[in-house]
């Protein structure tokens, strides 16, 4: 289908502004309208699933136009085994997190035209095969998620928000750096990805060093992995549901994204040069988010930090460069942390929404009470702690498969991260959903609505496909990321 990745950017570009012109008042409408607007990517992203040729690593979709001829910028779209994935991740989560926005009543309008605006630049910077324009739509999530936070956040909202921005904005800093030292090290200068990488093993070893290291940071914080990881907590806490949603399942993905799309084959000397310092730096995630997560008595919070420690296995595996099941480990953990973490800032949403609390102390018992919401959040609990047969366990065992022959000692210590991850989560479980029910919440406590469990279902499901056949997800990046492990052993 021609197009079809330019179709999955802008139409909620286009149901933004068509939201614009509606009344405040008019709140169904613009639900509806921002509901097809984020359903339309999601079957165009289906349509390119069943139109995506799984057996080679070529850009497909490809989409080219000049756009400024004087500094040979252009158009440039393209998608393959890396961003094929993600961009339907993206796509899902965004329709499920617009339906779980339906709750919203202040100043809806500008909410899901913000909504919308963001999920453009999301899918954008997955699209992007020209450094200028991924690094256009890169800033362009900065905006919407920025008055999503500070306007419909919690009590420390402003704080949150510009904490984030900040945090980003000096991210971005290093990455336009990189960005210019890469354009001007080519002859004739460019910002095509494809001739960037093909150029890649030709740039001084010295460059390539310095590049690597500024972008490393831009990705860093986004990731976020220790210590650039301070603003992520903030951010959670005070977001909205549906924003924490989007937050945790897609954009802590694009610095992981844009180290495997960007820094790894553009840079292949920097890449082999740093292997151990990312692989120290993702066990210390590990670690250090799962220590962090035991001291939690916010349900948000814990969930926040938790995605602390399982980015950091993403480091790990994707440390370990010249094995195909390390970097592929890292892809599936980037998907299905996706999937879990969103389903379970979901699940807290419909709990403070009753509750006005996310203190685990101040429950218990809840799964007398509640059945239907305690099964399904205990689900995902033990998809995030690994179970086998749900997707994190096959995430997690890929990463360790690839990073052993590497890093024994430092694979060892992440497995030890497992069993943390298991006790804070089972720790969690226990003190909310089990023993004796809290009277407080007599009659207080509804159950999960239709719309509700509509949200989770299609998580839940994958999740579990995922884990019973992990080929579903292998199939589209086996391919390209062999590819790439043979552009960084140049």
């Amino acid at each position: 289908m021609s197009g079809i990745l330019s179709l999955m950017i802008f139409i909620p570009l286009l149901g933004g502004v068509v939201i614009l012109f509606f009344k405040q008042e008019q709140k169904s409408l613009i639900r509806a309208t921002a509901t097809v607007a984020s359903a339309i990517p999601l079957v165009l992203s289906f349509i390119m699933l069943a139109q995506y040729d799984p057996s080679t690593a070529v850009m497909q979709f490809v989409e080219k136009a000049p756009w400024i001829p004087a500094l040979n910028v252009n158009y440039h779209l393209g998608a393959d085994g890396i961003s094929v994935p993600m961009l339907f991740l993206t796509a899902l989560l965004s329709f499920v997190s617009i339906i779980a926005s339906f709750g919203i009543e202040k100043r809806v309008k500008e909410y899901f035209a913000f909504f919308l605006l963001l999920q453009t630049g999301m899918m954008g910077v997955f699209a992007a095969l020209d450094f200028f324009l991924f690094y256009v739509f890169w800033e362009i999530m900065l905006v919407p998620m920025y008055f999503l936070i500070g306007v419909w956040g919690g009590p420390r909202k402003e704080y949150a928000a510009i904490k984030f921005f900040l945090y980003t904005l000096f991210g971005s800093i290093f990455m336009l750096v990189g960005i210019l030292l890469l354009y001007f090290s080519t002859t004739p200068h460019t910002l095509s990805f494809l001739e960037l990488i093909e150029n890649g093993p030709h740039l001084p070893q010295g460059l390539q060093i310095l590049v690597f290291v500024f972008f490393f940071i831009a990705f860093s914080i986004k990731i976020p992995i220790f210590p650039f990881h301070t603003w992520l907590p903030d951010a959670h806490v005070e977001a909205p549901t549906a924003v924490s949603v989007v937050l945790a399942g897609v954009l802590l993905k694009m610095g992981t994204y844009g180290l495997l799309r960007i820094s790894f084959p553009m840079l292949p000397y920097g890449t082999n040069y740093f292997i151990w310092p990312m692989a120290i730096i993702g066990v210390i995630g590990i670690i250090y988010g799962a220590l962090v997560c035991m001291a939690q008595t916010d349900l948000k919070r814990l969930i926040a930090y938790s995605s602390v420690s399982h980015m950091g296995f993403c480091l790990l595996g994707m440390a370990a460069v010249g094995s195909v099941a390390g970097i592929q480990g890292c892809l599936f953990q980037m998907f299905s942390h996706g999937l879990i973490t969103g389903a379970l800032f979901l699940l807290v949403g419909v709990l403070y929404d009753r509750a006005h609390t996310r203190q685990i102390d101040a429950f218990g018992g809840l799964w007398l009470k509640l059945p239907v919401y305690s099964g399904v959040m205990v689900l995902f609990v033990l998809g995030s702690l690994g179970l086998p047969g749900l997707s994190g366990f096959i995430s997690e065992f890929m990463v360790f498969i690839g990073s052993f022959p590497t890093f024994t000692w430092l694979t060892g210590l992440g497995i030890f991260g497992v069993l943390l991850t298991a006790a804070y989560f089972l720790r969690m479980v226990q003190r909310i959903f089990l023993g004796e029910f809290n009277t407080k919440w007599e009659g207080k406590l509804p159950e999960m609505t239709f719309r509700e469990i509509f949200t989770v279902t299609p998580l839940a499901v994958l999740m579990i496909a995922i884990g019973f056949y992990p080929r579903i997800l292998s199939m589209w990046m086996q391919p390209t990321v062999e590819n790439l492990v043979r552009l960084i052993a140049r």
